[in-house]
């Protein structure tokens, strides 16, 4: 099921609204709207997303349309407490169950009876820890730490993580009879990178914010900056972006952010790559055109070079076997010795001066490549290096097929 913003249901809309999240992905509709839908039912509920793509606001959707809305919330950064007090915390503690217990202390299950815990970073949970908190889901019953008397409570337990819980369970570090009753129902937070125009919305919300809080002019964002943001990766996701827009709002205040200057805020080896925006799938069949067009400039790159030492500068066809070692061939199948063998005269091309006409290439093949190359700029924000890596040729070569194809 997917939620398009024509079809925002009301609800929905209200709680972007009240807990300010910035977006129209699908994917992240789809998860306000299943937090909104599970509040109602006292069910575990497992958040699912990156670091910093917003996992901490889906918990308080979820408490705020429950019926426990009127008692406490309280979150809990399990990845922030030492392994040696994180059941103190947890649970609480008597006086004199360890040093420094001076006296005795309720926990967080004790002390948000009635309401709802959020466990963030739960993956980094003790496996001790793991055993006492399974404890709490299927009875709702605990130890403090250095007691012998049983006390309940009635708490709903919300978690999160940025980890593959089922790798971690298969790892030992995570017990599986946890991760089923944790993952009742699970919320997938999509990442940055898959949200589209979600990025630019985002950057301009923060540089409003921003210019609000310090008092100081408001950056704008150039046609070639929205491109680099949008096809920037941003591993830190929202957080990221929020902190990159931070920096040049305080630094380049009142000024629009040309594409050279959003690249002195980004890393130093920073990668672009096409966004698949959230519901959208590319067909199989486009993934294999593009690696079968990568083989190809490879090869051709490696026969051109190979020709440039057999041509008899005659203008007559080289009607000859070479071997050419491709990345093809070391996966295919059918070859042993890892070599590829190409006939020269197969392209069915004269060489001239080491120079391919491309007259007498198919047309097919020539507007292909022509299309091929164009794209690859610009993808890559017309980042020649970065394309020519990624089309397999050198950049010599793709200089050349540039002016060649009029793609200046």
């Amino acid at each position: 099921m997917q939620i398009t913003p024509s079809e925002l249901p009301a609800d929905v809309m209200q709680a972007k609204l009240r807990f300010g999240i910035v977006g129209n992905a699908p994917a992240l509709l789809l998860a306000v709207e299943r937090a909104i839908r599970v509040a109602p039912i006292d069910l575990s509920v497992l958040v699912n997303g990156e670091s910093g793509t917003g996992k901490e606001f889906f918990p308080q959707i979820i408490h705020a349309y429950s019926a426990r809305k009127h008692s406490k919330y309280i979150a809990v950064n399990c990845g922030a407490i030492p392994e040696g007090t994180i059941d103190s915390e947890l649970f609480g503690h008597e006086k004199g169950s360890f040093t420094g217990a001076v006296a005795s202390r309720k926990g967080y299950f004790e002390e948000a009876d009635g309401g709802t815990i959020f466990l963030d970073e739960v993956a980094e949970l003790p496996l001790t820890t793991q055993a006492r908190l399974l404890r709490v889901l299927e009875t709702g019953e605990f130890l403090k730490v250095g007691s012998s008397t049983m006390q309940k409570t009635n708490v709903r337990i919300v978690a999160a993580t940025n980890v593959n819980l089922i790798k971690a369970v298969e790892e030992g570090r995570f017990r599986e009879d946890l991760y089923y009753r944790l993952s009742t129902v699970v919320i997938t937070i999509p990442p940055l990178r898959e949200r589209g125009g979600d990025i630019m919305l985002l950057a301009r919300k923060f540089a409003s914010d921003f210019s609000e809080r310090y008092r100081m002019p408001q950056i704008t964002f150039g046609d070639e900056t929205r491109v680099i943001m949008s096809h920037y990766r941003w591993p830190g996701n929202v957080r990221q972006l929020k902190n990159v827009v931070e920096q040049m709002a305080i630094f380049e205040s009142g000024h629009e952010i040309t594409g050279g200057v959003v690249r002195q805020y980004l890393p130093e080896n920073a990668t672009v790559f096409s966004p698949v925006v959230s519901g959208e799938r590319t067909h199989t069949y486009e993934r294999e055109r593009e690696m079968l067009f990568n083989m190809i400039f490879r090869l051709q790159n490696q026969i051109e070079e190979l020709t440039d030492k057999l041509n008899d500068k005659s203008g007559k066809f080289v009607d000859t076997f070479v071997e050419v070692e491709s990345d093809a061939t070391r996966d295919s199948d059918t070859a042993k010795t890892g070599t590829a063998i190409v006939k020269l005269s197969d392209f069915n091309r004269p060489i001239v001066g080491g120079n391919e006409s491309r007259e007498d290439l198919p047309q097919s093949l020539v507007d292909n490549e022509r299309e091929a190359i164009a794209e690859a700029l610009e993808r890559n924000s017309g980042r020649r290096k970065i394309a020519a890596r990624e089309l397999g040729i050198s950049e010599r070569t793709l200089y050349r097929k540039i002016k060649e194809y009029g793609l200046e």
